[in-house]
């Protein structure tokens, strides 16, 4: 009876322990669940504010892409030509309503440039005239072309059209930081010439333009001054500085847009990192909540002998 008595304690006392082992297993589970809703939740809301700012962070990239891809040198679905001649059409009726600019098809001095722009004043004096020619490669081309290779003839046909500048609109070496600062120029090999990229086509005429108009009033003023036999010393210097000085305004206003296009490339890599950043967060929001979900209740009892012992006998038990 003792023995039976003492049997009955034990089982008892078992049993007691396992109940309290459940509802301490119980009361984990619930803490568990509990606290994996909120992780859930919480992990939501985290990964709903980083997709957020991640697509933040794409768009921006995006807009400072497309602000670049109008600042470089790429053309898509239009000829160079086309494309000059589409953007000069859009301005004529406000910009240049005087003005002639057609293709050049006088091709009795042996050659031809593309296009001769020529804009008159109220009195049909010329005010300035240019010489164009408009260079575009294909990708396939296997032979690349420098843009060096035709300014010599562009300068022939200059001279031959009777035009006071000329301008090369290019898109061969598209890899070059010289040319790709915009509008370059070349007067230190033949005279009063620039080499530009297609998005400083008006640009570069509305320069030369406005540079002539005021060079036509200090010639207007030369001119009358000589015929009145007045003393022009001062007026032709004034006229020299001003000329000397117009080559320096057109690098100031180039390297304007190189610098534009290097912070553009500075921000879309520091927004790059960000994102990046964001993306390795979320990894470990994953890592993390892979191993939540590997708990248990064994796990939560390794290494304790007396409740690993108690679960040994109540296996045994049933």
């Amino acid at each position: 009876m003792v023995c039976f008595a003492e049997g009955t304690a034990q089982t008892l006392a078992v049993r007691d322990a396992v109940a309290a082992i459940e509802k301490h297993r119980d009361a984990l589970k619930n803490d568990l669940d509990r606290a994996d809703i909120e992780k859930q939740l919480a992990e939501k809301a985290l990964k709903d504010k980083y997709e957020t700012q991640i697509k933040d962070r794409d768009d921006a990239i995006e807009r400072l892409r497309d602000m670049k891809a109008k600042l470089s040198t790429k053309m898509v679905g239009e000829t160079l030509e086309q494309h000059c001649e589409t953007e000069f059409n859009r301005l004529r009726d406000t910009a240049f309503q005087k003005a002639y600019f057609e293709k050049d098809n006088d091709a009795r001095g042996g050659s031809k440039g593309d296009y001769i722009f020529r804009d008159m004043d109220d009195t049909g004096t010329e005010i300035v005239s240019i010489m164009f020619e408009m260079k575009n490669e294909n990708d396939a081309t296997a032979t690349k072309k420098k843009n060096e290779e035709f300014l010599k003839e562009l300068d022939k046909d200059r001279a031959e059209k009777g035009c006071e500048y000329a301008v090369l609109v290019s898109l061969l070496e598209p890899d070059s930081e010289l040319y790709n600062t915009g509008i370059v120029d070349v007067s230190h090999r033949y005279p009063k010439m620039y080499v530009v990229r297609p998005q400083f086509f008006i640009p570069i005429i509305t320069l030369l333009r406005n540079a002539a108009m005021n060079s036509l009033k200090y010639k207007t003023e030369l001119a009358i001054m000589k015929a009145q036999n007045i003393d022009i010393t001062n007026f032709e210097a004034s006229l020299e500085a001003f000329q000397t000085s117009f080559a320096r305004n057109f690098e100031l206003a180039s390297s304007h847009f190189v610098k534009a296009i290097v912070e553009i490339d500075k921000s879309i890599d520091h927004l790059q990192k960000t994102k990046d950043a964001l993306l390795g967060a979320d990894r470990q929001l994953r890592i993390a909540n892979d191993k939540a979900q590997d708990v248990s209740i064994k796990k939560l009892t390794r290494g304790n002998p007396t409740m690993s012992a108690k679960f040994a006998e109540i296996k045994n038990q049933g």
